[in-house]
Formats: structure tokens, C-alpha cells, sequence
């Protein structure tokens, strides 16, 4: 066999091999979507869903379990509700005590199980999003709870205190820039969800490093938008003809 065969040979293997940089169409009328290297009808395909966390195109689970995204979305949209009332000073109320059941036990254990099963059913997104936020919970009540020593620790020293929480906020409000970056090609209300929990942790973390209760309590009405939002998203999860009389409405931001 020639050294140019041989060549050719070897560069039709590694392109078996190649990462796929985008989604493919095939076909007359793109009928057809190639996605890794393999040929789907487009009506085969997930579309992109807030209801499921699912940011584009993508095939259906194989195995047919129930959507864990609405279960970590309303998790996760009632302990942001209650803690950003209590962020904008609702009722006067400003020790943030009484949002510990929730972030321990729903937003916190609860999310992250969510986050754990998005990853059986095969949804990147939602496993990162839901297993992150619902540790972010944990970790959050962790700091407010005494026997985990935090308060302690700084007991001598509250502004060092704020300014590691300002700390912990801005790793968040990163991280969740990078999950907003990846909601750009989905719907409206999928993409608003994250958007508006990015600027809730932006000004929180503006607020404690500044010091500013102005900014804070601005964190915190955003916060309950971005709760309702959640809960928006979890509806649209759930609502099917067999049990409501309505649906949300799907907004796509670009066409697939």
C-alpha cells in the first residue's frame, strides 16, 4: 500500500475521532440533524426547554424516567424567594435565620439529588446547574449554622467575615456568568432565569463588599424575579393537557 493510501487512511480515521464544534444539518429541507456522528430526524430531537434545563437541540433519554428539573427548579425557586425577601428587607426583617430549613433540606438536599438525577437521564446542563446551586444552598446554610464554626472563627474579626462572604458571592456570580453564556441559544424564560440570578449575585456581592444596604436590598427584589422565574420554568416542566388548562410559553431565542 502507498504512502499516500496509507495517509488517507489514517486521516479518515481521525476524523471519526474529531470533537463535533457544531450542530449539523443534512438533508433537502435540513430534515436531518447530525449531531456526534449520528443522523437524527429534527422532529426526533429535544428542542430547547427551561421545563427541562435542556439549553438545545439534543436526543431524548434513552431510559424513560420523569424530569427531575421542575423538582430542583422549585427547590431551588422557593429558598431563593424566601432569602431574597429577607434581602430586600421585606416586613422589616433582616436576620436571614429563617431561610436555614429550606437551604439545608429543599434548595440544599433536595436540589442536589435533582442535579443527580439529571445526570441519569443524561442532561449535562441540568446535573451542573441543579448539583451546583443545590451545594451553593448547603454551603450557605453551613455558614449561618454554629456548630460549623464559621462564625466563630471571625467572631474577633466581622469585617474580614463580610468580606470572605463577598468572597463566596463573586465565585458564585462567576460561575453562574458561565451557566448564563450557555442559555444564549435556548428560550426567553430559560435564558431570563439565569441572566436574572447572575445579577442577584452581582449585587449581593457589590453589597457586601461595599458595604451598601441599597445595593443589597436591590439584589434581593431581583432575587424574587428570579425566583418567580424558577417557578415559571418548573410549571412549564409539569403542565401537560392531562393536567392543565394552560402552558407556558415557549420563546425561542434563535431558530435551531
Amino acid at each position: 500500500m502507498s504512502n499516500s493510501s496509507m495517509q488517507s487512511k489514517d486521516h479518515s480515521l481521525d476524523t471519526d475521532n474529531d470533537p463535533v464544534h457544531q450542530i449539523q444539518t443534512a438533508g433537502a429541507g435540513n430534515e436531518f440533524v447530525i449531531i456526534g456522528n449520528k443522523k437524527y430526524y429534527r422532529h426526533e430531537l429535544m428542542e430547547a426547554f427551561g421545563g427541562s434545563l435542556n439549553p438545545g437541540l439534543a436526543p431524548p433519554p434513552v431510559h424513560k424516567f420523569a424530569n427531575p428539573a421542575p423538582l430542583g427548579l422549585c427547590a431551588f425557586g422557593l429558598t431563593t424567594f424566601v432569602l431574597s425577601m429577607v434581602n430586600a428587607q421585606a416586613m422589616g426583617i433582616k436576620i436571614p435565620h429563617a431561610v436555614l430549613g429550606l437551604a439545608a433540606f429543599y434548595g440544599g438536599a433536595v436540589q442536589f439529588l435533582a442535579g443527580i438525577w439529571e445526570m441519569v437521564v443524561g442532561n449535562t446542563f441540568g446535573a451542573t446547574a441543579l448539583t451546583s446551586y443545590g451545594a451553593f444552598w448547603l454551603s450557605y446554610a453551613a455558614i449561618l449554622i454554629p456548630s460549623f464554626g464559621v462564625g466563630a472563627a471571625y467572631e474577633e474579626e466581622p469585617e474580614m467575615k463580610a468580606d470572605a462572604v463577598s468572597f463566596f458571592l463573586l465565585g458564585w456570580t462567576i460561575f453562574t456568568f458561565m451557566m448564563t453564556l450557555l442559555t444564549l441559544k435556548s428560550t426567553v424564560f430559560f435564558c431570563a432565569l439565569f441572566s436574572c440570578l447572575f445579577i442577584t449575585f452581582l449585587l449581593l456581592c457589590i453589597g457586601d463588599f461595599t458595604r451598601t444596604v441599597g445595593i443589597t436590598r436591590a439584589g434581593g427584589c431581583v432575587g424574587v424575579v428570579t425566583a418567580i422565574l424558577g417557578f415559571y420554568n418548573a410549571f412549564a416542566g409539569t403542565a401537560t393537557p392531562q393536567n392543565s388548562y394552560f402552558g407556558a410559553k415557549v420563546i425561542h431565542l434563535t431558530k435551531n
